[in-house]
């Protein structure tokens, strides 16, 4: 009998569980951020000037980007000269990538309030999101050229051992 009663209950409690689990967003939460579309590690690192992927494309391919280059320049042996130049290129770099990041970050922010306004209008969308995808091609753009004068300070087998260092299969 117990075994029954307890048979009915869960057929009732599991779609009621189910029901529950599908109230909930995977968005649940993300409504506390100061800009909705931005979490909080990805706010950091625009403010920061980190590269988040956006470089993959040279990364993967042989060119590695400064900092990875830095932190790897005792397994490279890089020479104090190669050092200087790349920790310039960094740092040049990470400058621009902060500029970028502000711009990109203001652009959500005005979306955002738009949108917490109520104010938001088919142009001010259409506005905003070409903006916000205008300055995310720039932080690309900021960041790739570095890979590619990060490249060229490197000899062939130090790019080689790069990838090696870092996992990768194949190196230029």
């Amino acid at each position: 009998m117990r075994l029954v009663v307890a048979a009915v209950l869960l057929s009732f409690a599991g779609p009621a569980l189910a029901q529950h689990h599908h109230e909930h967003s995977a968005y649940a939460g993300l409504d506390a951020r100061d800009i909705k579309a931005l979490s909080e590690q990805r706010l950091a690192d625009l403010q920061a000037g980190r590269g988040m992927g956006l470089a993959l494309s040279a990364e993967l391919n042989g060119y590695p980007g400064p900092l990875h280059v830095l932190e790897l320049a005792e397994g490279l042996q890089l020479s104090p000269d190669q050092k200087h130049r790349i920790h310039n290129l960094y740092e040049a770099m990470k400058s621009e990538a902060i500029a970028a990041g502000a711009k990109l970050i203001a652009a959500e922010r005005a979306l955002d309030r738009l949108f917490a306004a109520g104010s938001i209008t088919p142009g001010s969308l259409a506005s905003l999101t070409q903006e916000i995808g205008a300055r995310q091609g720039e932080l690309r753009a900021v960041h790739l050229p570095y890979h590619l004068t990060t490249a060229a300070v490197l000899t062939p087998e130090q790019r080689r051992r790069y990838a090696e260092l870092r996992g990768y299969r194949s190196a230029r």
